[in-house]
């Protein structure tokens, strides 16, 4: 499964709406997204990408952009 920039956008959108995830880097530094959002995109990269995000990987570098949680799901569901 191909997993695109535009997928993680969609993802986070329907978590979190009214945010520029093109180009914005400090979702978590800004506190944009709280630690209920980074719940919800845990348990949505696993709905939607069939990928578990352990919790090593649930750090603010990986979920500061959406270019970052994108290419942590790619990582992810190459290992599998």
């Amino acid at each position: 499964m191909d997993i695109t920039l535009d997928d993680v956008i969609e993802m986070l959108e329907d978590i979190q709406e009214d945010v520029d995830y093109e180009s914005c880097t400090t979702l978590i530094d800004d506190h944009i997204l709280d630690s209920f959002d980074i719940l919800a995109i845990v348990s949505a990269a696993d709905d939607e990408f069939d990928v578990s995000i352990p919790a090593k990987d649930i750090i603010p570098a990986n979920f500061n952009s959406a270019q970052a949680l994108c290419a942590l799901i790619q990582r992810l569901a190459s290992e599998d």
